[in-house]
């Protein structure tokens, strides 16, 4: 099933808006509904060309049969862009110069380097595609004749291994079907981001993804233990055991590099058994001050939960801490602020660990609020996407953006971006709602992610693009990284060549060099083209 061409995820999930949150938008930001008629893909008719026969040709060969090189209107309409709100207020407004001239489906990784060389033969830049689920530009290159390369094709499970606990995997599998696969075999991957539904193991590795239970099971990137990549150069492997001294780790080059050296063709990950039990539950806070302290005790000294998150006192009252039951009213209590912690793991351990990570979060100043806001955030937790594309179905402007750092900055760093936004948006007569929930925590420091609801303004991505400027500018001020997992891009392109530093950058330029002579992986993602 593909994902819906406007918006996210499957069209018989989405809902309009309660009549409530729609009053409170035009009563509280000025949010006026859409005047314009919403485009439909049938009646779409684009004007760039597809790719010329002779490479069309060699893609065929390359891929064994012209029926995996789409260049339909849907195929490649579907394969323009991501699903951030940039990039659907785009395509909603009809604007296909991003699309690619062709959508190309290889089976192996051996097809995966017939498609590149023929890419190299024919100038094509290639951009690689899994889920589609990029929310920085991901899948907007800087370059106008380029192929969609759609790994949907390689979705098996290749191997697994029950003495290691490890698990080998295709790039094109989604998580829901790699979880199933686990499952068949009592195993667990424990990734379970916002993007669940939809995304990829391949999406996962290239950005370096964070799942929602990443306080449990850790971060995609510590999940993976080996990683084959396809470049125009040839095919590097890595992960030959679980940690090495011989020399860097190139695993650490290939997560986070966005298509920009390669194509990740397989994943060696770690796996668990899965959870005999699973239990959520909701903790009140008077202050995010407070609560952020009791996260960090928890995430510093243990007993850490599997889930650890914390609404500030926006969002709590808004309610998108629990998305489902967003319209339904403030629940009882909400003042303050509301943390969720979830516990997996064996019937014994999870006792244990929720009744220790109980007493801290008491002496920290926590109230317990049952198993009911832990259960609805539960229920909800993939429905945040979905209520976006509603808010922006009747004009209101919706996004989000996230970062990261050590503990002694999340307090300066969350009032910087927070007045980024507010002070942006209001100057430009659109005042936002501004939310933030810390959703990872670490030792040493913790994500901070932010919501932004406004009204659109004339042309909602050029109101938007300064907010976002003030926002990345502030998150570099504050002493925080520019993304914590959503991934570079070209959104947050020129912040990160700050945050890596000059000599840092040109050696990543030297490998893309070695590894992508002609510049074809998707140019202008993650590093600067010029």
């Amino acid at each position: 099933m593909d994902m819906l061409w406007n918006g996210w995820g499957d069209p018989a999930k989405a809902a309009p808006l309660p009549d409530t949150v729609t009053a409170l938008l035009r009563d509280l930001l000025g949010v006026k509904p859409r005047t314009t008629p919403a485009l439909a893909l049938q009646d779409i008719r684009l004007t760039g060309t597809t790719a010329g026969p002779a490479a069309l040709k060699a893609l065929a060969e390359a891929v064994g049969g012209a029926e995996y090189v789409r260049t339909d209107t849907a195929d490649r309409v579907r394969h323009t862009r991501g699903k951030s709100t940039p990039d659907l207020l785009r395509i909603r407004a009809g604007d296909f110069s991003d699309v690619p001239q062709a959508v190309v489906l290889p089976a192996s990784h051996a097809e995966v380097l017939a498609v590149l060389r023929a890419c190299v033969a024919h100038g094509l830049a290639v951009v690689p595609f899994g889920g589609g689920t990029s929310v920085v530009g991901g899948l907007a290159p800087r370059r106008s004749a380029f192929v969609a390369l759609d790994l949907r094709r390689m979705d098996g499970l290749l191997d697994l291994d029950p003495v290691s606990r490890t698990a080998v995997l295709q790039p094109g599998l989604r998580a829901p079907e790699a979880e199933a696969l686990l499952a068949e075999r009592g195993y667990t991957l424990g990734h379970f981001p916002q993007s669940f539904e939809w995304a990829t193991i391949g999406g996962f590795a290239a950005a370096r993804s964070s799942g929602q239970a990443s306080a449990g099971y850790g971060r995609f990137d510590e999940m993976v233990l080996g990683l084959t990549l396809a470049t125009p150069e040839g095919t590097i492997e890595t992960g030959r055991a679980p940690r090495s001294a011989a020399g860097p780790d190139l695993r650490q080059l290939i997560l986070g590099s966005e298509g920009a050296f390669g194509v990740i063709t397989s994943v060696t990950v770690r796996i668990r058994p899965v959870p005999e039990a699973r239990l959520y539950e909701g903790w009140r806070f008077r202050s995010f001050e407070e609560g952020t302290t009791a996260l960090r005790r928890l995430a510093q000294d243990g007993p850490r939960p599997t889930v650890l998150r914390l609404s500030d006192e926006t969002e709590t009252f808004i309610g998108l801490a629990r998305p489902d039951a967003i319209g339904a009213g403030p629940a009882q209590g909400d003042a303050g602020c509301l943390a969720i912690t979830g516990y997996e793991g064996t019937v014994e351990d999870t006792a244990q660990r929720r009744e220790r990570a109980a007493a801290v979060l008491t002496a920290c100043g926590g109230t317990p609020a049952g198993s009911e806001p832990g259960e609805h955030w539960a229920h909800g937790r993939y429905s945040a996407p979905y209520l976006r594309d509603a808010l922006l179905d009747v004009g209101a402007f919706a996004e989000t953006l996230e970062t990261a750092a050590f503990w002694s900055r999340i307090p300066d760093l969350y009032t910087a971006v927070r007045t980024a936004l507010t002070d942006t948006l209001t100057q430009a007569g659109t005042p936002p709602l501004v939310m933030c929930h810390i959703s990872h925590v670490y030792e040493n420091g913790a994500s901070l992610y932010f919501t932004v609801v406004s009204a659109q303004g004339e042309d909602p991505v050029a109101h938007w693009t300064p907010a976002k400027h003030a926002a990345n500018e502030a998150v570099l001020a504050a002493g925080g990284t520019i993304s914590h997992h959503h991934g570079v891009g070209t959104d947050h392109r020129d912040w990160y060549v700050r945050e890596a530093g000059t000599l840092g950058i040109s050696a990543l330029r030297a490998v893309k060099r070695c590894l992508d002579p002609d510049g074809l992986l998707n140019p202008g993602v993650l590093l600067p083209t010029d």
